[in-house]
């Protein structure tokens, strides 16, 4: 076989991974440090965020920052322009904070062709005996995707306060049992930057974090995990988990992890920490085709099709 001849059967084959790859329901979860109008400004970050939201059919985004509703607005404008094959749409929680020179907001984008919104609840975070446990309380989003083998889901965000990270992730369990029993549902999601290591999560406190240990909740992101970043750190702050054990079938298996955009798109540390100093963290959810297919990951079939080219490669030269 000609040289040529095999870099058109590499092209087929790279391409077929793909397409299989288009089939996957990708959920993620990026703190976007301070995101607002000034970041906006830069066209090489913008173009980075781009690439990487659009590489989700939803995306929780936080550390929004935008008080005067300029930025976000952009950044739609840049995703849709960017991948006109789908569309993108966003709900936005209200801006959230104990300080009023200090708020954030949470932001769902997500794909209206892949996805549907069917509920919104912003927790308000009263409870007796436990008043203002959150320094931004959850805005709880409910979506509809009719080819995920799940169909149907909540995601619960939590971008927690550092100085507060014990008490507000137990605090979050019973933002779960509220959303089960109001929404009368099992299949719920928490994600978000949760600050769950090093400092601000101290081993011994661990015990006393319901979320933790509970056993009907999955943590899919492992300890250990390094989701900043800076070289000079390595911690497991973003969090994904999940409850229950059919959402837990439901997701691809080790499909949970941090995506490394500096490394993905050649950015130098300097580069990468004008995006965020957080990699955003995400996970695959099974889909029909992929159920179908006997549940195949992207990763399985790129290594077989690598392989057969291998073998194609030395019978042609041997």
């Amino acid at each position: 076989m000609k040289s040529s001849s095999l870099l058109l059967l590499l092209s087929f084959l790279l391409g077929a991974c793909d397409v299989q790859g288009a089939s996957d329901f990708r959920v993620c979860a990026f703190n976007l440090h301070h995101f607002g109008e000034s970041k906006t400004k830069k066209s090489s970050v913008m173009h980075t965020l781009t690439r990487i939201i659009s590489r989700c059919d939803i995306s929780l985004l936080q550390e929004v920052r935008d008080s005067r509703e300029k930025a976000l607005p952009q950044l739609m404008e840049r995703l849709n322009r960017y991948d006109p094959s789908h569309q993108y749409k966003s709900v936005a929680s209200e801006r959230l904070g104990r300080s009023e020179s200090y708020q954030e907001q949470y932001v769902f984008v997500y794909r209206s062709d892949t996805v549907s919104v069917t509920g919104q609840y912003q927790y308000p975070d009263n409870r007796p005996g436990d008043m203002d446990a959150f320094s931004r309380e959850p805005f709880v989003v409910r979506f509809k995707a009719p080819k995920t083998a799940i169909k149907e889901f909540v995601l619960i965000p939590q971008h927690t306060s550092p100085d507060n990270t014990t008490k507000e992730l137990d605090a979050l369990y019973d933002v779960l049992q509220h959303v089960r029993k109001m929404w009368k549902t099992d299949n719920v999601m928490l994600l978000g930057d949760f600050n769950a290591d090093c400092g601000y999560l101290a081993k011994k406190n661990r015990k006393f974090v319901r979320l933790i240990t509970e056993k009907n909740l999955f943590w899919l992101i492992p300890d250990k995990t390094d989701t900043t970043v800076r070289e000079s750190t390595s911690c497991t702050y973003d969090r994904i988990v999940v409850h229950g054990e059919t959402f837990a079938r439901a997701v691809v298996p080790t499909s949970a992890k941090p995506f490394n955009f500096q490394k993905e798109y050649r950015l130098s540390e300097e580069q990468a920490l004008e995006v965020s100093d957080h990699f955003p963290v995400e996970v695959l959810l099974k889909t029909n085709q992929s159920l179908h297919s006997g549940g195949i990951t992207e990763g399985a079939h790129r290594l077989l099709l690598l392989l057969i080219l291998g073998h194609l490669v030395f019978n042609t030269f041997t």
